[in-house]
């Protein structure tokens, strides 16, 4: 049976304002700004896990760059028309701009052309120029967050015609980040479409001689990535990316197959929390066993605030996996607990294939504090949706998913504000160390941050903190990989997924009431941390700041 409605109501749900996933008809195409133009073509990729690791490549060792890489020299073979400077959002429609398609990719002049063709005008793809400047050389430029003229770093491009003999070296030339995790050895993805069909084979780690470094004289300073790759087939159409993607569409045909799972429907309420400033619903699930919802705790869960973070939204997808399956654990984290999730804050974002903004042209990770309802409709629900559960429940933990680009491994930042007692203030650390145990090859607790800085005041985060949730996180997933245990290599999209497993896991550690679990972890962290001080055991905390703990 479907949750009655005074089931859905007693859950504190909105009414149901929009087109919700159903099993019956395909999901509603994704709305796009009328600036953007969008192929007519469905990209789709395989899911797939390497049989192997996919190591680190080693940093080389020799100085680079031998001579700058000048794009005068080059001829331009992808333009697309940049958004004017000084531009905003006004409207959004299906299948983005009107018209005819433009034809940004030059035309090849014959079968001998080894030309490449670029494409990024699909869900999530991000390119705005591709230079030739040699036989099989490429400077490449990408589109700064729409409606902004920075955050450079998510990019996501199809290549065709390609050729399996030569060594081609890709650049991208106006990289925002100082320091990104490509100068430790993280490779960029690679997807081939024909071993995608006759061998199975889905995103792979590639690249050698892989380089991050300062680009020229410019100013604001670009920083530039550059790669060397050869293709696996002759005439094959490939896909670079910074990471895994993971597009509205994906998460659409994910609802509607939980639409049509008559058991899961039985605990799992899917529902629109709001729409988009493009009008894309922003998705809220409610995840509860039917009986005796009154006395449960709550546990409110987010991702993709930045929409360049996609892996973000793999840990989503684990977690809710996990979640819905008939396995004990979860069975039993539907008993104890109603779940609030909103699985992709940001779909504006995520589908044109932006950074970290929305289509306000600012971070919607910094307005929490000030969220003005028409700029940042996700936000503003979200916040106001725990506020009302709060008044009739605890909230036990409230975790957002995010990525970062400099820094391996899986880790936290959490809220020590240092007015607290003791015992709070250590309590803050203590689910990071439980989950950096029942994790211990992916989650690095010495990672763990918990100072709430002035800049991070308007952070999901720091603000469900301040209104009344006292283990509010955010989760970073890094863009590469692992350094612990024995690993050193890059994390897959099992690696990702298991990670929203882990979380389940270690809330059942968290809230067991046999405290044994707990009080041994809160000890550890009170000794872990007098150690890193050079305190006597027992010496208590209020004398410290929050900055000589974070030291």
């Amino acid at each position: 049976p479907v949750p009655s409605a005074w089931h859905r109501r007693s859950l504190g749900e909105p009414r149901d304002l929009f087109a919700l996933p159903s099993a019956r008809r395909p999901p509603p195409p994704p709305r796009w700004p009328v600036e953007c133009e969008v192929i007519k073509e469905t990209i789709e990729h395989i899911e797939w896990v390497p049989p192997e690791p996919e190591p680190f490549c080693q940093p080389p060792s020799h100085e680079w760059p031998p001579a700058p890489l000048s794009e005068e020299q080059g001829t331009v073979v992808y333009h697309l028309s940049p958004v004017p400077p000084g531009s905003r959002f006004t409207r959004a429609r299906v299948g983005g701009a009107l018209g005819p398609l433009s034809s940004p990719a030059v035309p090849l002049e014959g079968p001998q052309d080894t030309t490449l063709l670029f494409e990024s005008r699909f869900e999530s793809g991000n390119l705005q120029k591709a230079v030739k400047v040699g036989p099989y050389e490429y400077v490449l430029t990408l589109r700064p967050d729409l409606y902004t003229a920075k955050h450079t770093q998510w990019f996501y491009f199809r290549v065709q015609n390609t050729r399996r003999d030569p060594l081609y070296r890709f650049t991208i030339a106006n990289l925002a980040k100082p320091k990104s995790l490509y100068g430790e050895g993280m490779r960029p993805l690679l997807y081939s479409q024909r071993d995608a069909q006759s061998r199975g084979i889905g995103w792979r780690r590639v690249g050698t001689d892989i380089r991050y470094y300062r680009g020229g004289g410019e100013e604001p300073a670009a920083f530039r990535l550059s790669w060397t790759v050869r293709f696996p087939h002759d005439g094959d159409t490939c896909f670079f990316a910074h990471s895994y993607p993971y597009t509205y569409s994906d998460l659409q045909r994910y609802l509607q197959a939980l639409a049509g799972d008559p058991v899961c429907s039985q605990y799992c309420a899917v529902r629109a929390l709001c729409r988009s400033l493009a009008g894309n619903t922003i998705y809220l699930l409610t995840i509860t066993s039917p009986t005796g919802t009154a006395a449960k705790r709550a546990v409110v869960l987010s991702a993709r605030a930045h929409p360049g973070e996609s892996g973000s939204s793999w840990a989503m997808r684990g977690f809710l996996d996990f979640l819905l399956s008939t396995h004990p654990d979860a069975r039993l984290l539907r008993r104890l607990f109603v779940f609030k999730v909103v699985p992709m804050l940001n779909p504006d974002g995520v589908v044109v294939g932006n950074s970290r903004c929305s289509l306000a042209g600012r971070d919607p990770n910094r307005a929490y504090g000030t969220a003005l309802q028409g700029s940042f409709p996700g936000v503003w629900h979200l916040r106001a949706m725990v506020e009302r559960v709060l008044a009739e429940r605890e909230v036990v933990l409230y975790c957002d998913f995010h990525g970062h680009s400099r820094k391996n491994n899986v880790f936290m930042y959490g809220c020590d504000g240092g007015r607290a007692s003791t015992g709070l203030r250590l309590h803050q650390r203590v689910f990071p160390l439980m989950l950096s145990k029942n994790a211990p090859d992916k989650f690095s607790f010495p990672s763990c941050k918990f100072k709430v800085q002035k800049s991070k005041a308007g952070t999901g985060r720091v603000v469900m903190w301040r209104i009344g949730v006292s283990n509010s996180y955010t989760m970073e997933v890094a863009f590469g990989g692992s350094t612990l245990g024995r690993r050193n290599s890059h994390f897959t999209v099992e690696d990702l997924k298991s990670l929203g497993y882990h979380l389940c896991d270690t809330l059942l550690d968290f809230c067991d009431p046999h405290p044994a679990k707990f009080q041994q972890c809160l000890s550890e962290v009170d000794t872990l941390l007098q150690q890193r001080l050079g305190r006597e055991p027992g010496s208590g905390w209020s004398d410290v700041s929050p900055s000589e703990l974070e030291s």
